[in-house]
């Protein structure tokens, strides 16, 4: 039997329209976002509410206009996609808590910080995303390799969750960190929104940029994972930025309404790595299937099932375990020195 090729095309419905609308929709939220957090303040409850609710209510919108205008694979495929990065993403949330914390940032700057990441984490998404459409079309074996990484990802997390090593951010151990004190004095105090001030004649860093640079070194851990998991959900890569876009856009309000929350999902991880270890294993089927016929794949619905009792499950049994537990009480991090 003549070995299958395992695609030819990505087939998208991304078109250069759709496209050029949607970046500039993503650049105006972001804008907007800038706009809204340009003079600090601390976010009530009742305001990130507000936006939460908005960027929730935003990707469902598109999700069902996806399904109306394309189908329901399509939209069965942004919809799984999109739960997919949101849930990665709120891992992603804990990490930056973490560092807020580790870096002692001042709750009227905490927005101001997660926006920067927000902004990093896309441009460092829309890169990986680019290069795995390019693999896709040029590497036969390119599904086999991201599920490598997922496996790989998936075991880390399970190791990980299972020492607590997760819990800890110990940011005079960051090379990030490290490389920008080496090259430029650091004040101790906050300057508002400025990353550097001038004292005694001599440029220096704030803080504030300390903890930006961190954040951003995270975003590219994150993207490595986050990618190859949505490619494994879909392999139109229009509906694999759509999902990420949409997941990031959201964080920073989603923050300051999961923040209390965020220290009670002691299972996450151990979630995120059975969610991860699935994806891993349809993209290693897939890539078989393609080579071998009689070779299963698992189709996008029972994906979709999965992942929702997955995230069920681990909330659940993180609420239970976290009973009486004081908010915050999951936090381990070490003084800014």
């Amino acid at each position: 039997m003549t070995e299958l090729h395992l695609f030819a095309d990505l087939q998208s419905v991304g078109t250069p329209t759709l496209w050029a609308v949607t970046i500039a929709g993503v650049l105006a939220l972001l804008v907007l976002d800038f706009l809204v957090t340009r003079r600090p303040h601390e976010v009530s409850l009742r305001e990130a509410l507000g936006w939460s609710a908005f960027y929730i209510a935003l990707p469902l919108a598109f999700g069902a206009w996806i399904w109306s205008r394309y189908g329901s694979k399509q939209g069965i495929d942004y919809l799984t996609g999109y739960l997919v990065e949101k849930s990665l993403s709120v891992d992603n949330l804990f990490v930056f808590m973490l560092l807020l914390a580790a870096f002692a940032v001042p709750a009227v700057l905490a927005q101001r910080v997660l926006l920067y990441g927000i902004a990093g984490a896309l441009v460092l998404r829309a890169i990986f995303i680019a290069l795995g459409a390019a693999a896709l079309q040029t590497l036969d074996f390119a599904f086999l390799l991201f599920a490598a990484i997922l496996l790989v990802t998936a075991v880390k997390l399970l190791r990980d969750a299972l020492s607590g090593h997760q819990q800890e951010v110990d940011i005079n151990k960051m090379r990030s960190v490290r490389l920008l004190r080496r090259f430029m004095p650091v004040t101790e105090d906050y300057h508002g929104t400025r990353m550097t001030v001038r004292i005694d004649g001599r440029r220096t860093l704030t803080p504030l940029a300390l903890v930006v640079v961190a954040v951003l070194a995270t975003d590219v851990v994150f993207a490595v994972d986050s990618v190859p998991a949505v490619y494994g959900i879909t392999e139109d890569p229009y509906l694999v930025f759509a999902t990420n876009a949409f997941a990031l856009l959201g964080l920073r309000a989603l923050y300051f309404v999961l923040h209390a929350a965020l220290s009670r999902l002691v299972h996450l991880t151990y979630g995120l790595s059975i969610i991860l270890g699935f994806i891993g294993v349809k993209l290693a089927l897939h890539w078989a299937h393609g080579i071998w016929a009689g070779v299963p794949e698992i189709p996008t619905p029972i994906s979709l099932a999965v992942i929702v009792v997955v995230l069920v499950v681990v909330t659940l049994t993180s609420l239970r375990a976290t009973r009486e537990r004081t908010p915050g009480e999951r936090e381990i991090v070490v003084e800014r020195r």
